[in-house]
């Protein structure tokens, strides 16, 4: 058996040095079950982190552990080339469930929104507007690691090393309408936030702010685009976040959630933007794969049911008022309590 220093050591020896494990923790886990971890020293640990908002139903969830193992058996993947039943129901369920009419799957969120920003400057070029590739995004965003999703993302401190970033992105302040209205010209293609801000600090948008984008892009003729890929999938009480302000994007991205635990991401779209892709236009060799896909499915069917989100608004609720109370006993140390669900 290999103890626990030989594991750090040998991550230090063979793994690129990209992230900060967490401090003070040197065992390493063996075993997650619902809201637990537990490590090779058999100790039990509540798990805040849920994967980087990828365990919405914790860890190890019997159904998704199910169709993992079922779908295993009978076929681990095979190439976009052909039929696979998994990745035609997933995309079925996802269009009946009002976020789009036609799905792309990818394997993360970056690589949903890099389908997402290829879209809107294809479909630009199909209205006969070549020099209309330009997407205006929110400063403090955050929508990957790509150099695409990279360049989208309004913080410097992602791209100081690694300029020139690409061409084509304008990042304007979240929650101001007028900004995001001023930077509109001949070259804009498309409006990219997130309902809700989560990296960049739990902001949420205003309700005003996302009808008001969507009045801009509907009177330039401009694609509107929420990056859902943190704050979507039953995270604040209903299945999409756009559902709580009602305004509903051209273009939605998911990821994190969706695959219970397994690595996927969807791009869906609707109107115009939805028949944009032709064969040859983007691909994923891996995206849609049949276990993915299988585990997605049950993932779905739980977080859709409309008990499982009244108890996330419930839960929320709770968790507010909690964070409130800590507000009103310590305000020297809790400043602001921001969130939703």
């Amino acid at each position: 058996m290999v103890c626990n220093m030989s594991i750090a050591e040998k991550e230090r020896s063979y793994i690129f040095n990209t992230y900060n494990r967490l401090a003070g923790i040197t065992p390493y886990f063996v075993k997650g079950e619902g809201v637990y971890l537990w490590d090779d020293k058999g100790k039990k640990y509540l798990d805040f982190l849920a994967g980087l908002a990828v365990n919405s139903l914790g860890h190890c969830y019997p159904s998704v552990v199910k169709a993992i193992s079922d779908q295993a058996e009978k076929l681990l993947h095979t190439s976009n080339l052909y039929y696979t039943e998994p990745q035609v129901t997933l995309a079925q369920m996802l269009v009946e469930s009002g976020a789009g009419e036609k799905v792309f799957f990818a394997n993360s969120g970056a690589e949903a929104n890099e389908a997402a920003i290829k879209l809107a400057r294809k479909h630009a070029r199909l209205k006969g507007r070549e020099n209309s590739f330009t997407i205006i995004t929110a400063l403090n965003s955050f929508h990957g690691r790509t150099m695409a999703t990279l360049t989208a993302t309004g913080q410097k401190k992602y791209q100081i090393h690694f300029t020139p970033t690409l061409p084509g992105f304008k990042y304007a302040p979240f929650n101001n309408l007028d900004a995001f209205a001023k930077m509109i010209d001949e070259t804009t293609c498309a409006i990219m936030v997130e309902p809700l801000q989560g990296e960049g600090g739990v902001y949420v948008a205003e309700s005003s702010f996302l009808t008001g984008l969507r009045e801009l892009c509907d009177r330039h003729n401009l694609l509107l685009i929420f990056d859902e890929v943190q704050c979507g999938l039953g995270r604040t009480g209903t299945l999409f976040a756009w559902q709580h302000f009602g305004v509903k994007p051209d273009i939605i991205t998911l990821a994190k959630a969706l695959g219970g635990g397994l690595p996927i991401g969807a791009m869906l779209a609707r109107g115009k933007a939805a028949k944009a892709f032709a064969p040859g236009d983007h691909a994923s060799t891996f995206g849609g794969n049949p276990v993915t896909c299988a585990a997605a499915i049950a993932v779905l069917r739980e977080i859709s049911k409309p008990a499982f989100l009244a108890e996330v608004k419930e839960k929320g609720a709770q968790l507010e008022r909690g964070f409130m109370a800590l507000k009103e006993k310590y305000p020297a140390f809790v400043k602001e309590v921001r969130g939703l669900g």
